[in-house]
């Protein structure tokens, strides 16, 4: 075991895979912020359409989700990541002929969004093969980390470069990170199990366990109301800032958010391969519910500042846990469908969660909406305890 432990995360294949999921996160971020206010811009739509132009993307995201869960097993990882690296070249390319036509613009955003499901579904499941078994959830952490700082400089980069190029310079900017990805994706040597022996009849059809992974089915569950809880965050922050008059505060919440995560999630990936995932995903949710909590009340800068530390440390590191226990329930062969799984509860949560919170705002207020949330929050830990705890430690005792 201590031979195993000692086995090195960062070899050139996981390095590689990082800086791919990150290019991918980068774009998508890159795009997820403006392509709003380049709808009404240019198009002259409203509101609510312009959101359809950011939200049709995570459509897509699930569709190519659900249609890798199925396949990835049987055609291999590597494969996927080569067929998902092609399909972000061209999806990117096709932005640039999006100009005369806001239909097509939409079109658009949901084969990037299924590309981009494939993609990144594809780096998830290659990372958790590539990574010793003995340091698997330190290993996905590493990783995940890669999806942090594409969230976070991707928002930041986009908005700045907005006001400065046209659209179609962003547009350029981001076919050409993800050509670099799709390059670099081809120097990969990855060897993950392939389900060769499937038969033919089992391939064709339709079966539910085709798309999800009953292992890590109640895993997916608790991440469905983690993420609604957090979409909050992603869709509200800024309206709540404004009415608050913390703008100048709020435009370093993300700032906060990726430090905290950055320098506690190598330790709890860490932590959670030598002592069990209880001991850090119990923290974890108590920050995120205090973060939440503190975002209900907060009336200065400071106070909101820290909520962004707390929700870091909480959802942040959530996110790698969760994603490293759905490996962690599954069997090998089953990692990469519980890989999609995973994220199919993610991107569901964030996708839809804003669609349903956006209807209580107007009776509830902003700061009413957070402190339900916080109480989302526990529910999901609550969650946790009846899907995962009790079964694990029934498992344990066996």
């Amino acid at each position: 075991m201590d031979d195993q432990i000692k086995k090195p995360i960062w070899t050139k294949d996981f390095i590689f895979n990082f800086v791919i999921s990150f290019f991918i996160f980068l774009s998508m971020y890159l795009l997820l912020v403006t392509v709003g206010g380049y709808s009404k811009e240019t198009f002259g739509v409203s509101d609510s359409m312009a959101g359809l132009a950011s939200g049709l993307f995570i459509v897509g995201s699930l569709v190519g989700r659900f249609l890798t869960g199925k396949y990835i097993n049987i055609v291999g990882s590597k494969k996927v990541l080569v067929i998902g690296g092609i399909l972000l070249v061209i999806t990117n390319g096709l932005y640039l002929v999006t100009a005369s036509s806001f239909a097509l613009l939409l079109i658009v955003r949901i084969l990037n969004g299924i590309a981009s499901g494939v993609a990144s579904t594809a780096t998830g499941t290659i990372a958790a093969f590539i990574t010793p078994a003995q340091r698997r959830s330190e290993g996905i952490s590493m990783y995940s980390l890669s999806m942090v700082l594409g969230t976070a400089i991707g928002p930041f980069i986009g908005l700045l470069l907005y006001q400065h190029i046209p659209m179609s310079g962003l547009f350029t900017i981001c076919t050409i990170i993800i050509v670099v990805a799709f390059v670099m994706s081809l120097f990969m040597k990855v060897e993950t199990p392939v389900m060769a022996s499937v038969k033919t009849e089992e391939k064709k059809g339709f079966k539910i366990t085709d798309f999800f992974s009953v292992h890590a089915l109640p895993i997916a569950i608790v991440v469905v109301i983690v993420s609604i809880a957090y979409s909050s965050v992603l869709s509200f922050i800024q309206f709540f800032a404004q009415e608050n008059h913390l703008v100048d505060a709020a435009s370093f919440f993300f700032v906060v958010y990726a430090v905290a995560v950055l320098i506690t999630r190598p330790f709890t990936g860490r932590i959670m391969d030598q002592r069990g995932e209880n001991i850090v995903t119990i923290p974890a949710f108590i920050c995120l519910i205090l973060g939440l909590f503190l975002i209900s009340i907060a009336s200065n800068g400071a106070i909101l500042l820290i909520a962004g530390a707390f929700i870091g440390l909480g959802f942040g590191n959530l996110q790698s846990i969760f994603q490293a226990l759905v490996v962690k329930v599954s069997p090998v062969e089953a990692m990469g469908l519980a890989t999609s799984t995973y994220f199919i509860g993610l991107d569901f949560g964030l996708g839809f969660g804003p669609y349903v919170l956006g209807n209580f705002t107007h009776s509830i207020g902003y700061s009413g909406l957070y402190l339900a949330m916080s109480i989302v929050a526990l529910l999901g830990l609550v969650a946790f305890y009846f899907l995962h705890m009790i079964k694990a430690k029934k498992v344990s005792q066996l």
